[in-house]
């Protein structure tokens, strides 16, 4: 039906007759010449009907924006003077000897010439897609799906499916269960990934294993979140640590230097404890200038309480920000970000200006300056490099606390300010803890397969507050693009683990029996990393959500507009299914 894509017509198609297909982008009726701009996945062309050509002409005059049509036409050079460089198409344009309307369009639900709401985007996700922005980026997701699949086949990677309905993986988020038809009152689960699966390959001897694949998590869901995700999945054996974290850098490098022409460089390592304390952040935004400083020693014993307070538990932190030029700062401003830490349970913000710091304590600014004195302002005042024109933001509580708020803080200044520098800037965190404490009790931070670095499990069993587990986060411009570790392949020390996780025997053998199992038969040191692919897609396009580079995504609220899903179940299939519903009070 057609002999090219719209959009790769050009100069070197000049004298030659083309049939191309696609919609109606574009009319306009000028002086009794008719130009039609054709669109298709690769872009827009200018077609001209004249009315040489009366009954050609005619049907043009009757097309509206989306028809989709067939056209044949010779193409031209455009007149001199109407070249448009902003097209790939600009020096040409096609005289139309034929024109067929393939279907009509009804007038359009969304308004291609200024925004619609999300919910009509998704509603009818089916014409959003048309739009150029969105076919741009699912063609540029697809470049980098087939880049990737290039790569790592290369590598010696073998691309190898896993199940998608199965047993229910500890990975942090709630499960969607599916029923059971055969099986009545039992339920899979869809895999929040496939952890277990991929270290059981490991454990067959298909030493390299990559997948493209979707997982499910039923969580609360934001804008780089969906209720089902794409994974990029990649397992090896016999590889440590550093040859993962070799072999997926040069991926992404590769990726970035192919498909977007810049180049990333070497990609700097940082501890996790050195992230949070200085960034406040396991994943820290290094355009972004400012530091956490930490203060503690310095105001131990001054006479303020909420800073000599934290400052004296050794569960509190007081830090600092310095803000370069922040002395200009209004009133209004530090009371809004007062009451943007307070949503990270800070008490307030305490502030200081230094306005003239050759002055010394005159030329400084604050509601709590006498309780510091001049010495310990001083102090502060080399400890963070204040200069002239500069604004110290003081954090102090919990450690806790303190962290999360000048954390988030940080990042909100930084974009508020416009202080962000360069644009592209990652690294790989490292050195994870191996547990968290909450309410007292130890959580595995990434997963209870993940190993810990350099332990035996008498030593893990003895110490498990302070062990570092052997994974590794690739992080970029503050967004975790992917995440990875060394697993356990060890039965001993899985069993610690298990203990130290408060997992019983029992518990353990009816939740992951197959993967103990297997450990028994020879299971070879093995690690892996997980990409997002909609997250780093996201990145390289400059989308501010993952929902604009995925093809059909779910609302905020895990539903989808276009095909009214989730909607209830057929009774007969419930019954079938010997499951009842149960109405509960929202």
């Amino acid at each position: 039906m057609r002999t090219d894509y719209c959009g790769n017509i050009n100069a070197s198609f000049v004298g030659q007759e083309v049939t191309l297909t696609g919609w109606v982008n574009r009319r306009r009726d000028l002086g009794g010449v008719i130009f039609l701009d054709l669109r298709d996945r690769q872009g827009v062309v200018q077609v001209v009907y004249d009315p040489d050509l009366a009954d050609v002409f005619e049907q043009a005059n009757k097309v509206r924006n989306e028809f989709c049509v067939q056209i044949t036409g010779l193409v031209r050079a455009r007149p001199e003077g109407q070249v448009n460089k902003d097209m790939s198409t600009g020096e040409i344009e096609i005289l139309g000897k034929a024109l067929t309307v393939l279907n009509k369009a009804a007038p359009l639900p969304l308004d291609f010439n200024q925004e619609n709401s999300e919910e009509q985007r998704l509603k009818y996700r089916y014409l959003d897609l048309r739009r150029p922005v969105m076919t741009e980026r699912l063609m540029f997701r697809a470049k980098v799906t087939g880049a990737v699949r290039r790569y790592l086949e290369d590598e010696g990677f073998l691309d190898i499916e896993t199940p998608i309905l199965t047993k229910a993986t500890p990975e942090g988020a709630r499960d969607y269960l599916v029923p059971s038809r055969t099986h009545k009152g039992e339920f899979f689960a869809l895999p929040q990934s496939p952890q277990l699966f991929k270290q059981l390959l490991m454990m067959s001897g298909m030493d390299r294993y990559y997948q493209i694949v979707k997982c499910f998590r039923d969580e609360d869901l934001r804008a780089d979140r969906q209720p089902e995700f794409t994974q990029i999945d990649i397992e090896t054996s016999f590889l440590d640590a550093d040859g993962v974290m070799a072999i997926t850098e040069r991926m992404i490098r590769g990726l970035f230097n192919d498909l977007l022409n810049v180049e990333l460089g070497e990609f700097p390592r940082m501890t996790y404890a050195d992230a949070m304390q200085r960034y406040g952040s396991d994943k820290p935004d290094l355009r972004n200038p400012l530091e956490l400083v930490d203060v503690a020693d310095l105001v131990k014993d001054v006479e303020f309480k909420v800073f000599s307070g934290p400052a004296n538990d050794p569960k509190g932190r007081v830090s600092v920000i310095r803000v370069p030029g922040g002395a200009t700062l209004s009133r209004k401003q530090l009371d809004d970000y007062g009451n943007f830490v307070g949503i990270y349970g800070a008490k307030g913000l305490a502030w200081l200006k230094v306005n003239d710091k050759a002055a010394g304590l005159e030329g400084l600014q604050s509601p709590i300056l006498k309780f510091l004195g001049e010495e310990v302002a001083n102090a502060l005042l080399a400890r963070t490099g204040a200069e002239t024109g500069d604004i110290l933001l003081f954090g102090a509580d919990s450690a806790r606390v303190v962290t999360e708020a000048l954390g988030a803080l940080r990042l909100k200044l930084g974009e508020d300010l416009n202080l962000l520098q360069g644009e592209w800037r990652p690294l790989w965190v490292v050195d994870f803890p191996m547990f968290e404490e909450v309410d007292g009790n130890l959580y595995a931070l990434h997963h209870p397969f993940t190993a810990p670095r350099d332990m035996t499990p008498a030593q893990l069993a003895a110490d498990p507050q302070n062990a570092v587990s052997n994974a590794y986060d690739m992080v970029l411009n503050g967004v975790e693009l992917g995440g990875g570790s060394v697993r356990i392949h060890d039965q001993a020390m899985q069993a610690e683990v298990f203990r130290i996780l408060g997992i019983s025997d029992e518990e353990a053998e009816l939740k992951f029996g197959f993967l103990l199992e297997a450990l028994r038969y020879g299971a070879p040191p093995h690690a892996g990393l997980a990409f997002g692919l909609d997250r780093m897609v996201m990145l390289m396009v400059g989308a501010s959500s993952i929902r604009d580079v995925m093809a059909f995504p779910k609302t905020t609220t895990a539903a989808c507009p276009l095909t009214d899903a989730p909607s209830p179940a057929n009774p007969d299939a419930l019954k079938e299914l010997a499951i009842q519903t149960v109405k509960t009070s929202q």
